[in-house]
């Protein structure tokens, strides 16, 4: 089993900046992509962003140029640097890892745009 915990979310206004992270603990041998997605009210969970053990990254369209996934394989924790905030970047953010089959979800962390 592998266990996500996230933090960083919270309340920032258009145009600003927000970092979440997310560490693992647990059977990570088998985990080789770790990402964010995300879900607003009323819609589907989609990804947001990507990247592998290797350092590859793939990116939402909506959201390429603003936000920048990393990755610390010593601390097992992955980042979203997000910035240039919209107000439709607002919702729920998950955490996700994966690898051979297996998918594993945190508990998801708010983050709201607002004026």
């Amino acid at each position: 089993q592998v266990q996500l915990v996230e933090s960083g979310g919270g309340l920032v206004q258009p145009g600003g900046s927000l970092k979440l992270s997310c560490t693992a603990s647990g059977r990570l041998f088998r985990i080789y992509f770790m990402g964010w997605f995300r879900q607003a009210p009323g819609k589907q969970r989609e990804k947001v962003a990507v990247i592998s053990t290797g350092g590859s990254t793939t990116y939402a369209d909506s959201v390429k140029g603003r936000f920048t996934i990393s990755r610390d394989n010593t601390q097992n924790t992955v980042y979203l640097q997000m910035n240039s905030l919209k107000h439709e970047d607002t919702a729920l953010y998950y955490c996700n890892a994966a690898g051979e089959g297996n998918a594993y979800w945190g508990q998801g962390t708010q983050v709201t745009v607002t004026s």
